[in-house]
């Protein structure tokens, strides 16, 4: 168990944590959530030790062993791979060198002797003659390749590393994990073996991640940041989310009798239970469900953007035709070949690639920023285009304020006008004079978002729409492209919103196109779409 007392944490007039006090159990999964800035990944250092809090202290059962998910992806670059994994246990590992260097020693004693025995006991006792071999199918399992195990970590690319940092984590079955956005560059393969893990990991796990279908698929839990303090939930985050909202539709409705109040409490709690008994955790959240109730649930004083799109005219008959529309990589590597479709009215299509950068390729030519090697793509008279793009550094250069940086894709230069859309974006009073060259992330992305509301256009095109978002931003995103009824193309990691919002698939590959009406999920588990894509992904070879 892990536990904190009376912590807090301050940056000078800046409050993170005031007094809070917590019991992390084992047997359960803990999704900290909170708004950007609150202090999530804060807590997380904390808990680890790598930040001492202003006041209060954390509290580890002894002899349990906490592990962490590293984020720094280069400290290990001068070790091999496997034996990266290894080094996450600690105590094995140490064991192990100690037991080496004796035994490499050239003038070994008797001393040398006895202890060599006593570190083998112990080395045997603490499960290390699988040491290696557990870390070998850790690594196979997040899709490490064995020729890989003995490659250097400097060899691997970024999403390489994050897998073998996740097998880093795990092994050796910790009492305590803390995980900080450990889906991030992970493929939808690896976040279900992920899923799966934790879902059975019997021991205790504080997640961070911006994932709400992750974290709806492993968490038992919500620690909230929120109002400086850190409360916690039964539930998983969709129970938290709704119930959150309905203690503010409470909340306002002053004239609502408590009877009322209380059988609308118990109906949701009942409705909550039925849907997620057909969760991946069914069966270890049996008992949870049954002591569900969010009397103490507080309305929440985060934010949520509002994000409204309308287009100016409906889509004629004449949409989009593309035909046989292919691009290469500058080394000569197709991103995707012979690509062919047509579009109909209310399609939200979900574009794929095992290359992200095909994708954006993809969205480039279809928003005439780029050319393709050959083929066709016309769009229909009546369509009016707006892309939001992945990468917006260059539209954040100059030091203009945020309502002359909006205004310059206006028509309408009136500054009230200008200020709504900004302040649907949550940007109000002195936040809108902002320079927009020292904006975050986040930030840029809002304005982003607040330029295509102004376009009034009835095609979207969205390259990673949440990146960079918090989980309100996400949500009320999330949202906007459910009630959409005009036509958009799109791409996103984020599985819920992926599987809400498309009602088609299309799959860019080097051979062609994957182009299915379903959902994301049927799509995943689909297992001729799987046998197909492996058809569809052979070894590249540069095209001369």
């Amino acid at each position: 168990m892990i536990s904190v007392s009376n912590l807090s944490l301050r940056y000078g007039k800046r409050v993170l944590f005031d007094e809070a006090s917590i019991k992390f159990t084992p047997g359960n999964c803990y999704g900290v959530i909170g708004a950007n800035g609150s202090g999530k990944s804060t807590f997380l250092k904390i808990l680890s030790g790598e930040i001492e809090p202003t006041t209060g202290q954390v509290s580890i059962t002894p002899g349990e062993r906490l592990s962490v998910l590293s984020q720094n992806h280069f400290a290990f670059d001068n070790f091999p791979v496997l034996e990266t994994v290894m080094m996450g246990n600690k105590k094995l590992w140490e064991i192990m060198k100690q037991k080496d260097a004796i035994y490499e020693k050239p003038d070994f004693s008797d001393a040398d002797g006895v202890k060599a025995a006593e570190l083998e006991n112990l080395f045997a006792e603490l499960g290390g003659w699988n040491f290696e071999s557990e870390a070998a199918n850790l690594l196979s399992d997040l899709g490490v390749k064995e020729e890989y195990h003995v490659k250097f970590m400097n060899e691997l690319n970024g999403k390489e590393k994050v897998r073998v940092l996740i097998a880093q984590a795990i092994i050796g079955n910790p009492d305590i994990l803390l995980l900080d956005e450990p889906t991030n560059d992970l493929d939808v393969e690896t976040i279900n073996w992920l899923e799966n893990f934790l879902a059975n990991f019997e021991n205790t796990v504080i997640v961070v991640s911006h994932d709400r279908h992750f974290l709806d698929a492993v968490c038992t839990h919500i620690a909230d940041i929120d109002y400086n303090k850190i409360s916690v939930y039964t539930g998983n985050y969709m129970f938290w989310y709704e119930s959150s909202l309905l203690a503010l539709r409470q909340r306002s409705d002053q004239n609502k009798k408590t009877e009322d109040k209380r059988k609308e409490l118990q109906d949701f709690v009942e409705r909550f239970s039925a849907n997620a008994s057909k969760s991946r955790q069914a069966t270890s959240r049996k008992k949870l469900l049954e002591k569900l109730v969010i009397d103490e649930i507080k309305p929440s004083a985060r934010k949520y953007p509002g994000i409204i799109f309308k287009a100016e005219r409906d889509c004629g008959d004449q949409l989009l035709f593309v035909d046989k529309l292919s691009k290469l990589s500058p080394e000569g590597i197709p991103y995707f070949s012979n690509i062919s479709f047509t579009i109909s009215k209310g399609d939200k299509i979900a574009v794929l690639s095992k290359e992200h950068i095909a994708i954006t390729s993809f969205f480039e030519i279809l928003s005439n920023e780029l050319e393709a090697d050959s083929g066709t793509c016309l769009w229909g008279g009546t369509i009016t285009r707006s892309y939001l793009p992945n990468e917006n550094s260059k539209f954040f250069t100059d030091d203009l304020n945020l309502i002359d940086w909006l205004r310059q894709f206006s028509k309408d230069k009136d500054e009230t006008y200008i200020r709504g859309f900004l302040g649907k974006m949550l940007f109000s009073g002195e936040e809108t004079f902002k320079k927009s060259n020292v904006l975050s992330g986040g930030e840029k992305v809002r304005c982003m978002v607040s330029r295509m509301m102004l376009t009034n256009a009835n095609c979207l095109i969205l390259d990673e729409p949440t990146n960079h978002l918090d989980l309100e931003s996400i949500t009320a995103f999330n949202n906007a492209l459910k009630d959409w009824k005009h036509i958009a193309l799109f791409t996103s990691h984020d599985h819920e919103f992926v599987q809400t919002v498309a009602n088609r698939i299309i799959e860019l590959t080097p051979n062609g196109i994957i182009d299915k009406r379903m959902t994301y999920d049927e799509y995943i588990s689909d297992e001729n779409i799987k046998a197909l894509r492996l058809k569809m992904y052979p070894k590249l070879i540069k095209v001369k």
